[in-house]
C-alpha cells in the first residue's frame, strides 16, 4: 500500500510539472522513482553488460544504479577506467545514475541493496560465476536470501551453450 501511495504521489507531482511546461522536471520525477541495478565485480567488467544496462535504462526511462563490488581483501579506492568511460557515456545519453561501491561478496551486496532500495525493477549481472567470488560457500542463510531475491535477475553473457 505504501508503494502504491508513493507511485501516486510521484505521478501527481510529474503531472503538476508537465502542466507548467516543465517536461524535464516531470521526466526527472518519474525516472528517479524506479531503477535498474547493474552489479559489477572488480576486474570482471565487460562492455556487453555495460551496453545492455545503458540501453535498458534508456528504453524504460529508469535510473541506473551501479553497484561496484571490490574483493574483500582489496582496500583500494581506484575504479576501473572502463567504468569511468561508462559514466561519461551515461551522462552524454542523459541517463541518471548512481555509483555505489562496496566490498566483499557480490551476491550478498545485491541482496542487501535490493532489500533497501524497493524501486529496483531488476538486477543485471555479467556472469553467474562471478556471484560467488568472496562468498562463504557454506552459508545457508545467504542461499535462502538469494532464493527470495526481491527482484528478477538478468544474466548477460556471451557464453553460448550448444
Amino acid at each position: 500500500m505504501k508503494k502504491l501511495m508513493r507511485n501516486i504521489e510521484d505521478t501527481l507531482t510529474a503531472v503538476s510539472f508537465a502542466e507548467e511546461d516543465e517536461a524535464a522536471a516531470a521526466h526527472q520525477v518519474m525516472t528517479d522513482s524506479r531503477g535498474v541495478l547493474l552489479a559489477l565485480k572488480e576486474g570482471r567488467i565487460d562492455v556487453k553488460i555495460l551496453k545492455y544496462a545503458l540501453n535498458t535504462a534508456k528504453r524504460i526511462s529508469a535510473r541506473l544504479d551501479i553497484l561496484y563490488v571490490r574483493a574483500a581483501r582489496n582496500s583500494g579506492t581506484g575504479i576501473e577506467s572502463l567504468l569511468h568511460q561508462f559514466e561519461t557515456e551515461l551522462a552524454a545519453q542523459g541517463i541518471h545514475y548512481r555509483l555505489i561501491t562496496r566490498s566483499g561478496c557480490l551476491k550478498q551486496q545485491i541482496i542487501d541493496y535490493t532489500n533497501s532500495e524497493k524501486e529496483i525493477l531488476f538486477a543485471v549481472v555479467e556472469s553467474p560465476n562471478s556471484l560467488d567470488d568472496d562468498c562463504n560457500k557454506g552459508d545457508s542463510k545467504l542461499s535462502a536470501l538469494w532464493q527470495n531475491l526481491k527482484c528478477p535477475l538478468v544474466v548477460v553473457t556471451d557464453e553460448a551453450e550448444v
